[in-house]
């Protein structure tokens, strides 16, 4: 008989396991009128036979059977990994709620009771096709799109990585040239060389933040845990930005004593430097940047604050995201925070630590994180 195009997935594989062959004889009927393959079976092993030489589309599973169940049935299907995304239908002459519940609980996705209405068995049968025929897609447009990241992912990551070498001998040269100009006492030259210092250490840092977040994605990066004075990283840090503070307010505030913890001292400082970075950004040249360091028995907690525009709520997990955006309020502007936020929370959570921020729209904003002084836990 011709499939029926008025059925969503008309031409679909649908098992039939039923102990009567009555029930089966007008089921079969009914969904080959409608143009689905049906393979009938009379009891519960020779359904998972089947269901494994063939996977269906859809199994319609009668409850009470001799020697297994159709909840057996069904729980031994969700079980097979090939098996365990096809819609089951239990189709039983229990009412009982708790027959219901037990149904579902096992994987059936529907419940259509005895004496059935060829009506309503029709109807559930087309919907569950229907459903899994979106999950399917839904599944492979995901992969594709998992794909196309993975490619661009490699492809940034290509082009990135074939900029550290020009990069590090454009520094190496404006390092020649700024010499010679304080050298030659030509000292707007060596000013604006070291403009372009600058700028190119910022380029590098987002080259290596690219790289890092890469690693880490990839789990390819092993810190190198060691006993370090985290406040002497965060002075380390502000001085590092020192020269771009330009007219703002630029502080530390940390115990005089060593804070130490078993960090990746490197990784630290980097986190640092990005959240100062990304503060100096978006602080006017009248407002203030403050980084502070306090300790306990069990962890170091670093925050640096600043007077910006601050962060609505809606965005604040946001910032953290791979090229996530925050809405400038006072401008109206959707600003990039890049990679930099990225690497910081994944370098954070590596160690076993937290990060976070809090933000106040028009009064600034406190980026924190807080690591275990004994260093992250094995994994």
């Amino acid at each position: 008989m011709p499939e029926d195009s008025s059925y969503p997935d008309s031409g679909a594989g649908i098992l039939v396991v039923d102990d009567t062959p009555a029930n089966l004889q007008v089921l079969v009927g009914m969904l080959k009128e409608h143009g689905y393959r049906v393979r009938p079976v009379l009891d519960g092993r020779l359904a998972l036979r089947a269901a494994k030489a063939e996977v269906p589309d859809l199994v319609l599973l009668d409850i009470n059977m001799p020697d297994m169940n159709g909840f057996e049935v069904c729980e031994q299907m969700k079980a097979d990994p090939t098996l365990a995304d096809t819609p089951v239908i239990f189709i039983s002459g229990n009412t009982e709620t708790v027959d219901k519940v037990k149904a579902f609980s096992v994987g059936g996705v529907d419940y259509v009771t005895k004496p059935f209405q060829m009506a309503e068995v029709q109807a559930r049968v087309a919907t569950h096709l229907e459903l899994r025929r979106k999950r399917r897609e839904l599944q492979e447009s995901y992969e594709a799109l998992r794909r196309l990241e993975t490619l661009r992912d490699s492809l940034v990551h290509m082009v990135v990585h074939d900029l550290r070498s020009p990069l590090a001998a454009i520094s190496a040269c404006l390092e020649v040239i700024k010499w010679d100009a304080e050298e030659q006492h030509r000292r707007e030259l060596a000013a604006d060389v070291e403009t372009g210092l600058h700028a190119t250490r910022t380029i590098m840092r987002l080259v290596n933040s690219v790289l890092d977040v890469s690693k880490m994605e990839g789990t390819s990066m092993r810190l190198q845990i060691a006993p370090c004075d985290v406040a002497a990283v965060a002075r380390e840090s502000l001085d590092e930005l020192a020269s771009l503070v330009g007219t703002r307010k630029f502080r530390g505030d940390w115990p005089d004593e060593p804070v130490m913890a078993l960090v990746d001292r490197d990784v630290v400082a980097r986190i640092m430097q990005n959240l100062l970075g990304n503060a100096l950004k978006f602080t006017p040249p009248s407002g203030e940047v403050t980084m502070a360091v306090e300790a306990n028995d069990d962890r170091v907690r670093v925050a640096v604050s600043d007077t910006g525009p601050g962060i609505p709520r809606e965005y604040r997990e946001r910032v953290f995201e791979k090229f996530g955006q925050v809405e400038a309020v006072s401008r109206g502007q959707k600003l990039s925070t890049g990679l930099g936020l990225t690497f910081c929370r994944m370098a954070v959570e590596a160690h076993g630590g937290r990060i976070g921020v809090d933000s106040e729209t028009g009064r600034g904003s406190t980026f924190w994180f807080v690591l275990p002084r004994n260093g992250p836990t094995p994994k």
